[in-house]
C-alpha cells in the first residue's frame, strides 16, 4: 500500500452481528458487555459435543442479506447513493454462502446456489465490479489492503470493502472434533478456555480518497504476512512480522498504539501465540489497552477483521472500549498485558491518554495468512 500523508478516510461503516444490526446498536451492546451464545438453530448438533454459537436471527442464515444491510448503512453514513455501478466492492469471507450450498445438497437440489455475493450486490446496488476473497479468517482485511492499492493507483475514487460469514455445519463439526472441550462460552486469553465458538456477521466500510468527504477515522495501513508454517497452528514469529510491517507502513511506533483489537478467539493455541506476539511487540507492561470482543460475538471467520476495524473506529471516535468478556484468569503468555474491562474516558486529555489516537486490529488466519490494520482518529 502506498503511504499517504494521513491515510485513507473511512467515511462510512456498517455492522450486523448476533447482538444487533447497525454500527451504533452493536457498539452500544458490546460496550455494555451484552452478547452471549445460544443453542445452534441452523442445523442438528445432537451428534456433536458442542451445541452453541452466535447466530444472527433476522434473517437467519442469510449472509447476503446481512452484507447488503451493512453496505447500505455504510453508504448512508458516507452520504453516498445506493448506486455502486461504478464503485469496486471487495468482500472478504472465510465461509462465503456455503451454508446455502449445504442445505441445497441435503435437499437434493440439482443446481446448488452461488456461494459468492456478486448477484446479491448487483441486484441491490447495481454493483458490477465485485470480488469475493476467501482468505481464511483474515479475508476482509486482505480486501481492505487491496482497496488501498486501488485508491493509491488511481483506479478508484471510492471503494466499498465488506465482510460476511455465516456458520456452516461442516466448519462447526470440524471445530467440535479438534477442540479441547465443548465450550458453552468464549473466554479469550483465559486459562480455562475450552475453545472457540463460531458467529454470524457482516461488516462494511466506505474507503475514499482524501478530501472526498468527512472521515469517521483514517486507515493508516494494512500489514500482510503469510508464513505458511502450519495449516492451523499459528507461528508467533509470523504474528510479530505482520504487526511490525503494519507499524512501518503507517509510520508509527509501538508506543503510539493506544488500543489493540486482538483476535482473541478463545482457541488455546491461537490465544497463546497472539499473547506471545503482543508481548514481543509491545512489552509486558505499559503497553496499549487490549480489547477482544469474540466473547460477545463469536468468531465471524473472514468477516472478523473488518468487524473489529469498525469497532476500532468507534472506539477512537467515542473514547469507549468494550470489555473482554469471559476473561477471568489470563494465560501465562498474557501476563502483564493490559486488558480492557470496559471504559468511558471523559475529557480530551484522558481520552488521548487511555484510548490514544491510533488503534491496531489483528486478524490471523489458517495457513499463516495474517493481516493487521492501523486506524487513526480523524482530524
Amino acid at each position: 500500500m502506498t503511504q499517504t500523508a494521513t491515510g485513507w478516510p473511512i467515511t462510512g461503516t456498517g455492522l450486523v452481528t448476533s447482538v444487533g444490526a447497525g454500527t451504533a446498536e452493536v457498539f452500544e451492546a458490546l460496550c455494555a458487555g451484552r452478547g452471549a451464545p445460544a443453542g445452534v438453530r441452523a442445523f442438528d448438533t445432537t451428534r456433536l459435543r458442542t451445541r452453541h454459537a452466535f447466530e444472527v436471527s433476522d434473517p437467519p442464515q442469510q449472509p447476503a442479506a446481512w452484507l447488503c444491510r451493512a453496505v447500505a448503512e455504510a453508504l448512508a453514513q458516507a452520504s453516498l447513493p445506493e448506486d455502486l455501478s461504478g464503485v469496486p466492492v471487495l468482500v472478504g469471507s472465510g465461509l462465503r454462502n456455503l451454508r446455502a450450498v449445504e442445505r441445497d445438497w441435503l435437499a437434493g437440489s440439482p443446481s446448488p446456489p452461488d456461494p459468492h455475493f456478486g448477484r446479491a450486490l448487483r441486484d441491490r446496488f447495481g454493483a458490477c465490479d465485485t470480488h469475493t476473497f476467501a482468505g481464511a479468517c483474515s479475508a476482509s482485511l486482505y480486501a481492505l489492503a487491496l482497496a488501498t492499492d486501488l485508491l493509491a493507483a488511481d483506479r478508484a475514487e471510492t471503494v466499498v470493502v465488506a465482510g460476511a460469514d455465516t456458520i456452516t455445519a461442516g466448519m462447526y463439526a470440524l471445530l467440535d472434533r479438534v477442540q479441547p472441550g465443548a465450550p458453552r462460552e468464549v473466554r479469550p486469553f483465559d486459562r480455562r478456555s475450552a475453545g472457540q465458538l463460531l458467529g454470524d456477521g457482516a461488516a462494511a466500510v466506505v474507503l475514499r480518497r482524501p478530501g472526498a468527504g468527512p472521515a469517521r477515522a483514517v486507515l493508516r495501513s494494512v500489514g500482510l504476512h503469510c508464513d505458511a508454517g502450519h495449516v492451523t497452528t499459528p507461528d508467533p514469529d509470523g504474528l510479530v512480522s505482520a504487526q511490525r510491517q503494519a507499524h512501518e507502513r503507517a509510520g508509527v511506533t509501538p508506543g503510539e498504539i493506544g488500543l489493540v483489537h486482538a483476535q482473541g478467539t478463545g482457541a488455546p493455541l491461537n490465544d497463546r501465540a497472539e499473547a506471545q506476539a503482543l508481548a514481543r511487540v509491545f512489552g509486558r507492561s505499559g503497553g496499549p489497552l487490549i480489547c477482544a470482543v469474540e466473547g460477545m460475538t463469536g468468531h465471524a471467520s473472514g468477516c472478523s477483521g473488518l468487524l473489529s476495524t469498525v469497532l476500532a473506529t468507534e472506539c477512537l471516535r467515542t473514547a469507549r472500549v468494550p470489555p473482554v468478556v469471559g476473561l477471568r484468569e489470563p494465560i501465562e503468555e498474557a501476563a502483564g498485558l493490559r486488558f480492557s474491562t470496559g471504559c468511558r474516558v471523559e475529557g480530551e486529555e484522558a481520552r488521548l491518554g487511555q484510548v490514544g489516537q491510533v488503534a491496531q486490529v489483528n486478524s490471523f488466519g489458517f495457513g499463516g495468512v495474517h493481516a493487521v490494520a492501523i486506524v487513526g482518529r480523524a482530524a
